[in-house]
């Protein structure tokens, strides 16, 4: 574990079987962090009432993770191309599992909160430099299976807290959520020091690790999310919730973030080695890339929140009802993907990304145009085939995100990958938010919108990823 043997990356890949037990390190690492983003929602009711705290505060329970993790993401990223993806990792692991110890014996909302923070802190550890060290585990040949399995964990994880959420709280109290981390991260932490790959780092010389970049990009993400939840995106998370801030000052929090944005990127153009990747995006397929990822994520998340509405108030299905059928979608996700990472590198992602995303905008057109009364088999067949489009899109865009930057960069690419699915989720879920203030999510009007507009993102996102096919045209011109 000397630090001198940072520099010591594998050649092209890890042998078998550490190959295995690297993968299973960030599968479990990316998979927790993932799922603690929404494991605790269906928790809040009772978090409230036995912290004697309103719905409103319980809510900076979810928040808290969150925003630690979205405004984290670059900076750690940045620090990985430093000091190594490894030790990134490994103190990211270290961090959330302690945090989630601070959550398990917590006996105040600020104590809960202030976990929360800290677990969010550590999956932006995790999650930053997780496709950079998946990127140095596999071969080159065969990298595309590896970004497979790291896009399915991913997909699975974001839609299975509230189910893993219900499993445990059926047999365990609250604190148990945030348990099984404490276990889970030791162990992840003890196989992750034999198995995980060092890294090349950067040279000293690459570029400046700024505060005052650090924190107005903390400034610009937080401001955004903040006045996204001020418009009222999650004030649904628990009965009797509403947003701290008025809509005015929501609004104002939204043009706050954008304009500390816009001096932020300005700064970055400036440097060499920039904390927000601007280098990156000058790059034509890693730009259209993040555009297909940040719109397609925006689709989700709008299908996401409209669908529980919709077969809840519209259809009449129960709680449960509601739940098998869209577990459909994420159970699709699983199929396609293996069956992605292995088309990767035959045709381009481009391709594969735009075939994907045409089945999730055909898929979400066709749940807005549903029958009046249409049973299990109408809406789980097309629930598969917004699955199947998505699991085919996101495997190859992830491969071209973190492929395309040289290997040096991968640690910014990797942060990029993350900060465009929490980008692209918040924009959905302002979307939504704005949708359900002019229609009423309880009626079906309200629902089908915001459905019909996820199916234009999908479409959207689709554009941007056929866009990459002329533009590697044009490299191999």
């Amino acid at each position: 574990m000397a630090t001198g043997t940072e520099t010591r990356p594998p050649v092209d890949g890890l042998p078998l079987p550490q190959r295995y037990r690297a993968m299973l390190v960030m599968i479990l690492g990316i998979g927790v962090a993932v799922l603690d983003g929404t494991i605790v929602n269906l928790a809040l009711p009772g978090i409230a009432r036995e912290l004697s705290a309103s719905p409103s505060q319980a809510i900076w329970v979810v928040n808290a993770y969150q925003i630690a993790t979205l405004v984290l993401l670059l900076p750690l990223a940045s620090l990985g191309d430093r000091i190594g993806y490894r030790r990134v990792y490994l103190i990211g692991m270290s961090v959330f599992a302690i945090a989630s110890l601070t959550a398990t014996l917590s006996n105040s909302l600020g104590t809960l909160i202030a976990a929360r923070a800290l677990q969010g802190l550590g999956a932006a550890g995790i999650m930053s430099v997780n496709a950079a060290i998946v990127r140095l585990i596999y071969p080159s040949a065969s990298l595309g299976r590896g970004m497979a399995i790291n896009s399915m964990v991913v997909a699975t994880a974001s839609v299975a807290g509230p189910s893993v959420a219900a499993a445990i709280l059926s047999v365990a109290s609250w604190p148990w959520l945030f348990a099984f981390n404490v276990p889970l991260g030791i162990a992840v932490v003890l196989l992750g020091r034999r198995a995980l790959p060092f890294n090349s780092l950067a040279k000293a010389g690459g570029g400046r690790f700024t505060w005052v970049d650090v924190l107005l990009n903390i400034l610009m993400f937080a401001l955004i999310f903040l006045g996204a939840d001020g418009l009222g995106v999650r004030q649904s998370a628990v009965p009797g919730a509403s947003p701290l801030v008025s809509t005015t000052g929501a609004i104002a929090m939204l043009a706050a973030g954008v304009a500390i944005g816009f001096v932020y990127l300005r700064r970055q153009r400036s440097l060499a080695v920039p904390l927000f990747p601007v280098d990156l995006m000058r790059i034509p397929v890693f730009a259209l890339s993040m555009g297909t990822s940040v719109a397609a994520f925006a689709a989700q998340m709008l299908s996401y929140i409209a669908l529980p509405f919709l077969l809840l108030d519209v259809y009449g299905r129960s709680h449960l009802q509601a739940g098998l059928l869209i577990t459909a979608w994420p159970l699709a996700i699983v199929v396609m993907a293996p069956i992605a990472g292995r088309l990767i590198g035959r045709y381009p992602d481009g391709l594969l990304g735009g075939i994907g995303l045409g089945l999730l905008a055909a898929g979400l057109a066709l749940l807005a145009a549903l029958p009046a009364h249409p049973s299990d088999l109408d809406i789980a067949w097309r629930m598969a085939l917004c699955g199947a489009g998505f699991g085919l899109f996101q495997s190859p865009n992830n491969h071209t995100i973190v492929t395309a930057p040289p290997k040096h960069r991968s640690g910014a690419a990797s942060g990029m990958l993350g900060t465009a699915r929490l980008t692209g989720q918040t924009l959905g879920a302002v979307v939504v938010a704005a949708v359900f203030g002019v229609w009423s999510p309880h009626e079906g009007r309200g629902p089908l919108i915001a459905l019909v507009l996820a199916a234009g993102f999908a479409a959207v996102a689709g554009v941007f990823s056929c866009l990459r096919l002329r533009t590697a045209r044009a490299v191999h011109a």
